[in-house]
C-alpha cells in the first residue's frame, strides 16, 4: 500500500501562524487589534518552541530509541523548521516597523529612555521609585559561582558597566524586567495631543544610573535578551507517585527545562553577549535567534488602547431568543434542545443553568468536566453553591491541561475543600470532552439533561472563541454522557462502558471508526454518481487515518470542504480529485475554535460537533466526545454557519499544499466577513422571534 504523503504538522503550524501575523500586518484591521494580533503571534511561538522544538529536539538525542511519527527525520525537520522561523521573523520586522509607522501616524509613540522630554524624565523617575525599586534586584553575574536560572517566561536586560576613567573594572548585571508585577507600558504625561508610551525595561534603562550608584560606574549598555525552555511534563509510570505529585515535580522541573531558543537584541554589546552565551553554556548557534530591540511582543496583547479612529468589530453577547423571556433555562431545555454560538450568544445561560440547578430541590447531583476555567470562575461558584445546597457534585478536572497545570491544582484544592468530589481522569489519557451531566428526581421521576459543547467552560474566553454549546435532555445523549462519567470514575475497571457508547462518538474508542464510516458512505454515494459532501471544520486535521479517506473520498467524487484553522497536514490539492476540494482557513477578531463534522448525503445531513480536532492525540489518547445534532432547526443552522464562513472572501485564506496563505478571491463578489455575517445571522433570528416572525 502506497504510503500517504502529508504536510508536516510543525510546517503547518508555523504556516498558521504567519496568517496570525497577516492580520497584524493589514491596514485594514484597527490598530488596536493589530497590535494584540503581533502579540497572539508572539504568544504562539513562545508556545511552538516550547512544546514543538524541544519535542523534535529531543527526537535527535534521543536518535534511534525515539519513537517517530515524521515523514523527514528529525535532524531534517528541525532545519525545516529553523528555515521557516527565520524567514517569520524577517517578515515579523517589517510588519513590526509598519505597524509602528501607522502608530505614529495616529499620533501613538512608543519612546526609549533617550528621547524623554524633561517632564517625561520626571515622571519616569518618580514612577521608577515609587513602583518599581522595590522589585529591581540586579544579579551581578560576575560575582556568581553558577550562572542564574532564567524563566523562560521573562524579560531581562543584560547590562554592561563601565567606568569611563577605566578606574574600575567592567562589570556584567542581569535585571529581571517585572512584568507581571507592573505590566509592561506606562503612559507618560504629554504637552501635546499626542500619545507617548514607555516600555518598562527602557523606565530601567533611564534609571541604569540610580540602580548602580552604589558601585559609581558612570556609563552603561544594556540590552533585551530571553530564553525559551523545554515546557513539556513528562508524566512517568511510577504508580507509587501520584499524578499531583508527579505534576508538581513536573512544574518545578518545567522552569529548569533546557533552553531551545536564545532570543537577543541583534545590537547587543558583543563582549556581554559572548560573555553570557559562554557562562550559560549555549553553544548551538541553531538556537540562537537574533532580534530587534523589543522582544517578548505577548505583552502587546495588553497594549493600552488609545487609538481614536476605527474600532473593533466586536458586538455585546446577546441572549438566547429561546431563552429570553422564559422563568428558567432548565424549563426550556427540558422542552426542547437549544444551541448556544459564543460569543455571539451569552455564555450567562450556562451560568444561570448551574446556578437553577444549585438551588432546586428537585436536582440531587451535577457531574461536569472542566479543562481550562476562568481565573474567577462562576462555574465554579455554582458548583460550589450546589454542594451547599445539598447537592452531589463531580468535577472531572484536568490536570494535565498544559500551561494551566498550576491553575487546575489550585482549582483542584479549592472544591475539594468546599465538598466537591474531584476525579483526576484516566492514566494516560487526558479528558478533553466539555460534558456536564444534572440528575433530578420529581415526582417519582428521574430526569437527566445539561449540555455537550465544543469549547472550554470558561466565561471568559467564550468573548473571544468562536464555539457552539448543545443545551439538552435528550435521552440518548444524556445516557451517553452519562457512561463516559461512569469510566471517569472507574476507569480502570470499566473500561468496556466506552465502548457501549451508541449514541456519542467517544475517543479514543469508536470516534475515528464512527467518522470513517460516515466517508466511506459518502463515497458509496458519489460512486452511484449521487450528491455526496462532506464539511469538516476542527481547529487541526493531522491523523492520518482520516487524511487518507478524505483523500478517498476526494478521488471518488465527494465534495471536500475544509475549514481548518490551524495545522492541516492534507494535501487538499491532486489531478486525481474529481471534485476540487475547498480549503480554508479563516483567521479573525474571535479565534475560532468550534469543531463541525457534516455529512450531506442524499440530503440526509448529519451533522456532528465535538470536542476533538482531527489528531492523533485527540482520537487516540484523550477522552473526547462528538454529539449528532437531531433537532431540524438546530441542524440547519450549524449548516447555514458552515456556508457562511464556506463564503468568507474577506479572513478566509486557502489551504493549498504549498501553504502559502493566500487570501480566498473577491473580486466581482460581494465581501463576506464570515464572523460579521454569522453575528447578523443569528441576531436576525432574535429579532424575528422578537416580532412573532419566528
Amino acid at each position: 500500500m502506497q504510503q500517504l504523503s502529508t504536510i508536516p504538522r510543525d510546517l503547518s503550524w508555523l504556516s498558521f501562524n504567519q496568517r496570525v501575523l497577516q492580520e497584524a500586518g493589514n491596514k485594514a484591521v484597527p490598530l488596536a487589534e493589530r497590535i494584540k494580533f503581533i502579540g497572539i503571534y508572539s504568544n504562539n511561538m513562545d508556545e511552538f518552541f516550547r512544546v514543538r522544538v524541544a519535542a523534535v529536539t529531543k527526537m535527535i538525542e534521543l536518535g534511534s530509541r525515539a519513537k517517530m511519527h515524521l515523514e523527514d527525520s528529525p535532524v531534517e525537520l528541525l532545519h525545516k523548521i529553523q528555515e521557516k522561523v527565520q524567514l517569520l521573523q524577517n517578515e515579523f520586522e517589517i510588519v513590526w516597523q509598519e505597524l509602528n509607522a501607522d502608530m505614529n501616524a495616529a499620533n501613538v509613540f512608543l519612546v526609549d529612555e533617550k528621547n524623554l522630554t524633561e517632564i517625561q524624565q520626571e515622571a519616569v523617575l518618580e514612577y521608577y521609585n515609587e513602583e518599581v525599586r522595590s522589585y529591581i534586584v540586579p544579579l551581578m553575574i560576575q560575582t556568581l559561582q553558577a550562572f542564574p536560572t532564567l524563566n523562560d517566561k521573562s524579560t531581562y536586560l543584560a547590562c554592561r558597566l563601565l567606568k569611563t576613567d577605566g578606574t574600575e573594572p567592567e562589570r556584567f548585571a542581569l535585571v529581571s524586567v517585572p512584568v507581571r508585577h507592573l505590566g509592561r507600558f506606562l503612559i507618560l504625561p504629554s504637552n501635546d495631543k499626542s500619545t507617548y508610551i514607555i516600555l518598562l525595561e527602557d523606565v530601567i534603562r533611564f534609571c541604569l544610573p540610580l540602580i548602580f550608584s552604589f558601585f559609581g560606574y558612570d556609563k552603561f549598555s544594556s540590552h533585551i535578551l530571553k530564553l525559551t525552555r523545554d515546557a513539556e511534563i513528562d508524566i512517568d509510570n511510577d504508580v507509587s507517585t501520584s499524578l499531583i505529585q508527579k505534576l508538581e515535580k513536573g512544574l518545578k522541573n518545567r522552569k529548569r527545562g533546557k533552553p531551545v531558543r536564545f532570543v537577543y537584541d541583534r545590537e547587543i554589546d558583543s563582549v556581554l553577549l559572548l560573555y553570557i552565551l559562554k557562562r550559560m553554556g549555549i553553544k548551538d548557534n541553531e538556537k540562537m535567534l537574533p532580534g530587534g530591540r523589543i522582544h517578548n511582543f505577548k505583552d502587546f496583547m495588553d497594549f493600552p488602547n488609545v487609538f481614536s479612529g476605527k474600532k473593533s468589530n466586536r458586538k455585546k453577547p446577546f441572549t438566547h431568543p429561546k431563552l429570553l423571556s422564559v422563568k428558567s433555562v432548565t424549563e426550556e431545555i427540558l422542552r426542547q434542545d437549544v444551541m448556544l454560538h459564543f460569543p455571539f450568544h451569552s455564555f450567562d445561560s450556562v451560568i444561570d443553568l448551574l446556578r437553577e440547578a444549585a438551588i432546586d430541590p428537585s436536582v440531587m447531583s451535577i457531574k461536569i468536566t472542566c479543562y481550562r476555567l476562568a481565573s474567577r470562575s462562576k462555574i465554579i461558584n455554582a458548583l460550589t453553591n450546589a454542594v451547599r445546597n445539598g447537592k452531589a457534585v463531580t468535577v472531572m478536572l484536568e490536570l494535565r491541561a498544559r500551561f494551566d497545570e498550576e491553575a487546575n491544582l489550585d482549582w483542584k484544592q479549592d472544591l475539594e475543600e468546599a465538598g466537591v468530589r474531584v476525579l483526576l481522569g484516566a492514566p494516560n489519557q487526558k479528558v478533553h470532552g466539555k460534558i456536564c451531566v444534572i440528575k433530578s428526581r420529581s415526582n417519582n421521576k428521574t430526569i437527566y439533561y445539561g449540555f455537550v459543547s465544543t469549547g472550554n467552560l470558561n466565561e471568559k474566553t467564550a468573548k473571544i472563541y468562536a464555539d457552539h454549546l448543545l443545551l439538552s435532555s435528550d435521552r440518548k445523549v444524556m445516557a451517553d454522557a452519562n457512561k463516559v462519567f461512569n469510566y471517569l470514575e472507574h476507569p480502570k475497571s470499566r473500561t468496556a462502558v466506552l465502548q457501549s457508547c451508541t449514541y456519542l462518538p467517544v475517543a479514543p474508542y469508536n470516534m475515528r471508526t464512527q467518522f470513517v464510516a460516515l466517508i466511506d458512505k459518502e463515497i458509496k454515494y458519489a460512486q452511484a454518481k449521487k450528491k455526496a459532501v462532506i464539511v469538516v471544520k476542527v481547529n487541526s486535521l493531522s491523523d492520518k487515518i482520516l487524511i487518507g479517506k478524505l483523500t478517498e473520498a476526494a478521488k471518488a467524487g465527494v465534495e471536500v470542504k475544509l475549514i481548518i484553522r490551524g495545522i492541516c497536514c492534507m494535501l487538499t490539492e491532486s489531478k486525481k480529485f474529481k471534485k476540487k476540494v475547498e480549503a480554508i482557513s479563516i483567521v479573525d477578531e474571535y479565534l475560532e475554535h468550534a469543531r463541525v463534522i457534516a455529512f450531506r448525503s442524499g440530503g440526509q445531513n448529519k451533522v456532528f460537533i465535538s470536542s476533538a480536532d482531527w489528531m492523533v492525540r485527540n482520537l487516540d489518547h484523550r477522552v473526547e466526545v462528538a454529539c449528532p445534532i437531531v433537532d431540524k432547526e438546530i441542524k440547519n443552522e450549524l449548516l447555514d454557519i458552515l456556508d457562511i464562513q464556506m463564503n468568507d472572501n474577506v479572513k478566509a485564506r486557502i489551504l493549498n499544499n504549498d501553504q502559502s496563505n493566500i487570501l480566498v478571491e473577491k473580486e466581482g463578489k460581494t465581501k463576506v466577513r464570515s464572523q460579521i455575517e454569522t453575528y447578523n445571522y443569528l441576531y436576525q433570528k432574535t429579532i424575528l422571534h422578537h416580532t412573532g416572525k419566528q
